[in-house]
């Protein structure tokens, strides 16, 4: 076998733009919704309430992805990161090893990627404020892209002094509340999952939320009822249903598949996205690997002077 390319998290990020990564994962729900690009659901091992591991396969684009991720949310108070794991690419024909990726710099450009084209494609065309709840990686991931596409936006976090950190390293503000951020016309929810912030009826006509931390069995950011008086948006149907922020409703019986859109559709212009500005929408965020793929390629495309290793 001969040298495989090994991108660490700083190569990774320098060889994709926030820019370039919207496009790649749009591209990417297109080609999944269009069939040409395929995956399983992902594959939890759990150990909490400490975390979990997951394995996520895709094919598509002449080439194949495993990543092996982690999220331990109590990491970071360790001093360690939430998300760790690596991202393996393989020549779809040949099942040669084209490259070795490091997991969390992937996951934060895709999240971000997903978090603000969901709020661009779905939001109302005259939305004016954007804000991000939760200032860890995937959430300053999204932050960042909100910059980069044009579009001021607010931080908030449980913790003031990651929340300044965040808007120090972005050069954006901070909410003034946890309320005002969750208010914003086009709201990002990252974070772990284990607390509820919209609760029933908080929602107000015409705002947008990008629901992007119950990511896992257990985990919610909103009320199941409030989640179903939406108009709900997903990235895929079987990972939202079963581990993302759906499954609570639709365990509750309040949602069923006809009444959720998947983006792929919308994206593609098989399905309507908002249908009026008083709507209420929201996005339902699993993470799949298809997004990963497309980071990965877009990545090892762009490759400059980085490590390889013989295996």
């Amino acid at each position: 076998m001969s040298a495989v390319p090994v991108l660490r998290a700083g190569d990774v990020l320098r060889a994709v733009s926030p820019e370039a990564a919207v496009e790649a994962v749009r591209a990417a729900f297109i080609a999944h919704h269009r069939g040409e690009w395929t995956m399983p659901p992902k594959v939890y091992v759990t150990n909490y309430p400490a975390g979990d591991f997951r394995a996520m396969p895709a094919l598509g684009g002449g080439h194949a992805l495993l990543k092996w991720v982690t999220s331990f949310p109590a990491n970071p108070a360790r001093g360690l990161p939430t998300v760790a794991g690596v991202v393996l690419v393989s020549n779809a024909e040949t099942g040669e090893l084209e490259g070795v990726l490091e997991a969390g710099a992937v996951t934060a450009l895709r999240t971000g990627a997903a978090a603000v084209l969901a709020a661009e494609t779905l939001g109302r065309a005259d939305a004016a404020g954007a804000s991000v709840i939760g200032a860890g990686v995937n959430g300053r991931a999204a932050a960042r892209t909100f910059l980069a596409r044009g579009r001021a936006v607010s931080i908030w976090d449980v913790d003031p002094a990651r929340a300044e950190a965040a808007a120090s390293e972005l050069g954006c503000e901070v909410a003034g509340s946890r309320q005002e951020a969750l208010a914003a016309d086009l709201a990002v929810t990252v974070t772990p999952g284990h607390e509820l912030l919209y609760e029933e009826r908080s929602l107000r006509p015409g705002q947008h939320v990008s629901l992007m931390g119950a990511d896992g069995p257990g985990k919610a950011e909103i009320a199941a009822a409030e989640l179903a008086r939406t108009h709900a948006f997903c990235d895929d149907w079987e990972q939202a249903s079963h581990g993302g922020e759906l499954a609570h409703a639709v365990e509750a019986g309040l949602v069923v598949e006809s009444d959720v859109t998947r983006i792929g559709a919308v994206l593609a212009g098989d399905a309507p996205g908002r249908t009026s500005d008083d709507e209420i929408t929201t996005f339902d965020s699993t993470g799949l690997a298809i997004q990963d793929l497309a980071i990965a390629i877009a990545a090892l495309d762009s490759l400059g002077g980085v490590q390889r290793i013989e295996l």
